[in-house]
C-alpha cells in the first residue's frame, strides 16, 4: 500500500552545495532562471523528457534570451537537448546532466 506524503505546496529542489560552486556563479542570471524552470519540470522519473514552453517564460525572459540561456546551458554542461521541437508542433525536450547539481 502505498502512502500519500502530505507536504507543504510543492517546490523546485536546488541544492545549498550547487548555490556555492563556481560553475553556478559563472552561469548569466538568464541561464539561472532558465536552470530553474527545467528543474520546476522535472518530477524525478522523466529525465531526458522534461519540456521547456517558451509561454512558461513570458514576461520573465524574451525569447531570444532564452534561447541564448539553453544555449548557454547546453555548452558549460548543465542541461543536453534530448529532442528539437518547434513552435506549433512540438517542444524541446531536455536532460540535466547531473555534472553541476545532483538528479535524483
Amino acid at each position: 500500500m502505498k502512502r500519500k506524503r502530505h507536504g507543504g505546496p510543492p517546490f523546485v529542489m536546488l541544492e545549498k552545495d550547487t548555490l556555492h560552486k563556481q560553475e553556478w556563479k559563472q552561469l548569466t542570471h538568464a541561464e539561472m532562471i532558465a536552470y530553474i524552470y527545467i528543474k520546476h519540470n522535472y518530477n524525478g522519473k522523466n529525465n531526458g523528457q522534461i519540456p521547456l514552453k517558451y509561454i512558461e517564460l513570458k514576461g520573465i525572459l524574451a525569447p531570444a534570451t532564452l534561447k541564448k540561456a539553453l544555449v548557454g546551458l547546453e555548452a558549460k554542461g548543465w542541461i543536453e537537448k534530448t529532442r528539437h521541437g518547434g513552435m506549433y508542433r512540438y517542444y524541446c525536450l531536455y536532460k540535466l546532466t547531473g555534472n553541476h547539481d545532483r538528479v535524483r
